[in-house]
This record gives structure tokens, sequence and C-alpha cells, in this order.
């Protein structure tokens, strides 16, 4: 499973796929006139089609999370274990030391995997959750090192930030995929160019967004060191570089991970990062925390 920008990511793709196709089927903003590409238009239509797929998918994105995670919310004001007590204490405490008004919800969600994850279309409107994993590998200074990097995330409001990112780079995919299209179009009969040109611009669509996303993890890596540090200021430097080493000594002892193909996704992430990671280096994080 993936988590908080996987759940973006993904969301926003289907999203943005579905609102082209309706506009196509409706022939709701026509950019080719005479024959030809109308420039100005196409870019009006892209953004808006962008950047309405990329709030659509921030408004999803605290639902789906918890319906692919199938994460326990825990209810603050009801009976709870002494795990659940222990991270409701922490989220809310940091939180308000983050000087965030409304306290996130506080989810548990079943997996072997040490993992947490904040998201929500908001600050007010936020999710923390954690796995079951995490708890029971990691002692109680890294796990509160964990958490307030995702409280930081939140108190950033890096989600509002990645949103607006998304949707200049799905107005660009929208933009440049019709424009493919079109010359695609051009290579065929002329009784096929529409059936061509409708299904080459779900196909170079769908392949851009996967190129446009390269620049959202770059963003993502970037965002991850300034948790980091808000992490270090809610919880001490010594419980974050803590949670980092723990982290790190964790993906030491698993020798072969599960789901390679999304594993970059993970906050233990991979020990190398690459172009699709959203999360970098470990030794990097904790070499510029510790600097700090």
């Amino acid at each position: 499973m993936a988590k908080r920008i996987f759940f973006f990511i993904l969301t926003n793709v289907l999203v943005l796929t579905t609102i082209s196709i309706i506009f196509m089927v409706t022939g709701a903003g026509s950019y080719i006139e005479n024959g030809s590409i109308n420039f100005g238009s196409l870019l009006i239509f892209s953004a808006i089609i962008g950047f309405t797929g990329s709030f659509i998918s921030l408004l999803m994105s605290r639902w789906m999370a918890k319906k692919m995670m199938n994460v326990k919310v825990i209810n603050p004001d009801g009976p709870m274990n002494s795990h659940e007590r222990q991270i409701v204490d922490m989220v809310h405490r940091m939180s308000r030391a983050a000087g965030i008004t409304k306290m996130p919800e506080v989810g548990i969600y079943h997996s072997p995997e040490v993992n947490a994850f904040a998201t929500g279309p908001s600050k007010n409107r936020s999710l923390v959750a954690v796995s079951s994993g995490l708890l029971q590998e990691m002692d109680d200074a890294a796990v509160e090192g964990v958490i307030a990097h995702e409280v930081a995330h939140i108190a950033n409001g890096d989600m509002v930030t990645m949103t607006l990112l998304q949707g200049v780079v799905n107005t660009f995919v929208v933009f440049l995929a019709r424009i493919a299209a079109f010359i695609a179009s051009r290579f065929v009969k002329e009784e096929m160019a529409p059936i061509v040109h409708f299904i080459a611009i779900i196909v170079f669509q769908i392949a851009f967004s996967i190129l446009g996303s390269i620049v959202v993890f770059a963003f993502s890596r970037y965002r991850e060191f300034h948790a980091d540090r808000g992490g270090a200021d809610l919880a001490g430097k010594d419980k974050m570089v803590h949670a980092l080493r723990s982290l790190q000594a964790y993906t030491n002892r698993v020798t072969e991970e599960k789901d390679t193909a999304i594993a970059s996704l993970k906050i233990n992430g991979k020990r190398k990062s690459s172009l699709f990671s959203t999360h970098p280096d470990l030794n990097e994080r904790i070499r510029r925390l510790e600097a700090k």
C-alpha cells in the first residue's frame, strides 16, 4: 500500500481522466478551430481541468486514505486502550504546539510495516494515522519524533501547496497531451481521426501524468527536510534524529522489501532516493538535521 502522496496522485490521475472524458464526450471547451488548435483556448481549458482535478483530489484525500488503508479513527472522547490514548495525546500535544486550532483526526491501521502519514484538505480537516507495526517496532521517543514530523506536514500546509503545484503540472499535462493527440490524429485516415484523437488524449495524458509526477516527487523530497526541522522544533531535535535512526535501523533489518514498486512512497523509504522517491535518503535527512 501507499501513503499520503500516493493517495493524492492516484486520485488526481483518476479525477483528471474522468473530467477529461466528460469534456470530450460533451464537446465542452472546444479548442480546435478550422482544423487547427487555438492555443489560447487550449491553455485556458487545460488550466480549468488541471486545477479542478487537483482540488477535487485534495478534498477527497482524507476519505481516500481512510478507505484504502482501513484506518480506525480513534474517538478522543470515547474509550481507548493505552496505545490509542498515547497516540491521541501525542498528536494533540504536537498540534497545539504547532498552532493548529482544530485537532486532527487520529487513526491506527493494521499493518506490519513501520509507517505513518498525514493527509487532509486543510489544517482543520486533517488526519494523522500510524501503523500497528510502528507502535510495535519503535520506542516512545521514536514514535513521538515520527508523529511530530507528520504534524509538521499539516502545520506547514504541505497538502495545499502540493495541490497548487499539481494544478500547474496538470495544466501542462492536459495541454501537451492534446497537442500530441492532435498531431497523432493527423497520421490516420480522416474518418478514423476523431477516434484516434480521443484515445490518444487518454494515453498521452496518463503518460504525461506519470512524467509530471517526477516534479511533484521532487517537491515532496524538498518538503520532507522542512518537516524534519518542524518535527525537531515540536518534539526536540534528539527525538527527531532518534526517530530517523530507528527508521534506518528498521530498513537495515529488512533485507527484502515488499511491494517494491511503491516502496519509495513510504515514510521509511528506500535507502537511496530516486526520481520517483517522495522521501530523500535517510542518511541525508539525518545529516541535515544534525547540522541544524
